[in-house]
């Protein structure tokens, strides 16, 4: 493809500013304003790329809602970033409508009808290494495209074909890659290699460079028949023909009847107050609401502003609040289409004053007190998150992911995309921690059609009745972490939305007991006081990606995208 066609899909000025890092332009660009920090008036879309932040925001400027855009940005982000943007992965929405309206929306994958729940395990009961995570095994039913088209069904107002429109474009004609996307091909060349062939498009012998061009014709059909059938485009034909014969010579266990009988869910979001404002979060399957609404809770009658960000006394109560709330949610969350999910007790005062009750501001809680268990390490992950907000204050936060980065490493070739790994968020055996150190319980065990467990924490927060924030991470177990120190950032150490975003995170997941923290994000005293206390710790880059959305008093909208990334806002003027 010529470089004069490129520009004539992306528009010469904003290839500029990709290239140079997206830095915002003094002025707006035909209404479109492009950056980190960016304050704009009628509409804000927040993602993992820059293309696709524009494609959302190109999607309001054209009379689109908030709703349409995310269905654009999702498409979008299943070509410009393959790692985790996807059309055969999953996740959850939360949305709440310019009239109060709220709801969330569960696409998020299911185990296959042919699953067991002792599939991962040898023959005297241990787990088999890697087996969950890697290869056609680890892969749950696909729920992205289905989410996206019952999404636009519901609350949608442009034509569906043009929402998927300019991923196919993307995908026909090409985009460059970024240095950290060529980066992270270059990282997992030898697993794409291994689950697949060099035949791949995304494997590379001569390694990727900034600025390479990727093109992908066939993702670019499977888009097509997505956009002229819909839901057939992809769970029947050609494409799941293609998916299913993967698994054939892969040994995994996806069936027709698999494809046909997926269905995404609408759910009642779980909601619960935080001082003056009402946290609007996604319910089980997904751990994060409940989680995130526990931590505030046991947040509220603590001065983190006079504790200060990121002091001995902040960290040490966030973690000891984050050890429990983890805790609770290794021994209660799941798909709660197949066990009762003790939600309100959970978030009852009672038993969360309870709960905290031993947390002591002088010493360290043992974990192993708190609840058994044992993890051997943390691994890296990818998700993604975005976060739109229109003109009418429409607002939806939509966190989806293939798991692992570039989910099994199974590329379907000739349907042009990857396929998840969700499998390995099962318990495969209880008390056995997965890829990222989490360890669950028997609720969470596979069962055949059952959604696994996570930590995706989308969520949209109110002040006073009125829309406030639209949150959320990718991350893996660091989400609802993640999540949780930002609206504190905003709410309790008074920073904006970037400022929030931009500032160190910690960690810690009950088990392993110790906290993460980023480079460089602790100084030597801070350390040392911690460890005073009993905490061991351990230095980690980058935790979280958050991308948000803030509406500032005089009701204009700030988009804070995260620097540990490519993210970018992009807002109408």
């Amino acid at each position: 493809m010529s470089y004069k066609s490129y520009l004539s899909i992306l528009g010469y000025l904003f290839l500029i500013l990709y290239a140079q890092g997206c830095n915002a332009p003094s002025e707006p660009i035909s209404e479109l304003v492009t950056g980190r920090g960016i304050v704009t008036s009628k509409g804000m879309v927040v993602t993992a790329h820059p293309l696709a932040s524009e494609v959302g925001a190109t999607v309001l400027k054209n009379g689109g809602n908030a709703f349409d855009a995310a269905v654009a940005v999702q498409f979008a982000l299943a070509v410009v970033y393959p790692g985790a943007g996807n059309i055969a992965g999953g996740g959850f929405a939360v949305y709440r409508k310019e009239n109060g309206e709220i709801g969330s929306l569960d696409f998020r994958e299911k185990a296959p009808l042919a699953a067991k729940v002792d599939m991962y395990l040898d023959e005297g009961g241990e787990v088999i290494d890697g087996l969950s995570s890697f290869g056609a095994l680890s892969v749950g039913v696909p729920g992205t495209v289905d989410g996206m088209i019952q999404l636009h069904q519901k609350l949608g107002t442009l034509p569906f074909k043009d929402l998927v429109q300019p991923a196919i474009d993307l995908a026909r004609n090409g985009f460059l890659l970024t240095e950290l996307e060529a980066n992270k091909l270059n990282r997992f060349q030898d697993q794409i290699l291994q689950a697949n062939d060099s035949t791949t498009y995304f494997f590379n012998p001569q390694k990727w460079q900034k600025g390479d061009l990727v093109v992908l014709p066939q993702l670019a059909n499977t888009l097509e028949l997505i956009r002229d059938s819909g839901r057939a485009g992809f769970y029947s034909g050609c494409v799941a023909n293609y998916l299913i014969e993967e698994m054939a010579s892969g040994n995994g266990i996806i069936s027709q009847i698999d494809l046909d009988s997926y269905k995404a869910v609408w759910r009642d979001p779980v909601q619960g107050s935080f001082k003056q404002y009402n946290i609007i979060s996604m319910p089980p399957p997904s751990s994060g609401g409940i989680a995130l609404l526990q931590l505030l809770k046991g947040s509220e009658t603590y001065d983190f502003n006079a504790f200060g960000h990121n002091s001995v006394r902040s960290i040490h109560l966030m973690t000891e609040l984050e050890r429990r709330v983890y805790a609770d949610r290794a021994t209660y969350l799941c798909d709660p289409d197949f066990v009762e999910v003790p939600v309100a007790m959970l978030l009852d005062s009672i038993y969360l004053k309870t709960r905290f009750s031993d947390i002591h501001m002088d010493a360290k809680t043992d974990s192993r007190k708190i609840k058994e268990g044992a993890v051997d390490a943390i691994e890296s992950i990818e998700t993604t998150h975005f976060s739109i907000v229109d003109k009418e204050r429409n607002a939806i936060a939509v966190t989806t992911t293939l798991n692992g980065n570039y989910g099994s490493k199974v590329f379907v070739e000739k349907g042009g995309f990857f396929l998840n790994n969700e499998m390995d968020d099962f318990s495969v055996k209880p008390g056995a921690p997965n890829q990222y150190g989490l360890v669950g319980g028997k609720a969470n065990a596979i069962a055949p059609g059952k959604r696994m467990l996570s930590s995706m924490t989308p969520t949209v927060v109110e002040k006073e009745g009125q829309l406030f924030m639209v949150v959320g991470s990718p991350g893996g177990s660091t989400i609802i972490t993640s999540v949780y120190q930002t609206i504190l950032n905003v709410v309790e150490h008074n920073m904006d939305m970037q400022q929030a975003i931009h500032a160190k995170k910690t960690h810690h997941q009950w088990m392993p007991d110790r906290i993460l923290y980023e480079q460089s994000g602790l100084d030597t005293t801070i350390q040392s006081g911690l460890e005073h206390l009993g905490h061991a710790l351990e230095a980690r880059n980058p935790i979280g990606q958050i991308n948000a959305v803030l509406v500032l008093p005089d009701g204009r909208l700030q988009g804070g995208a995260d620097p540990r990334g490519d993210n970018m806002a992009c807002g109408l003027k």
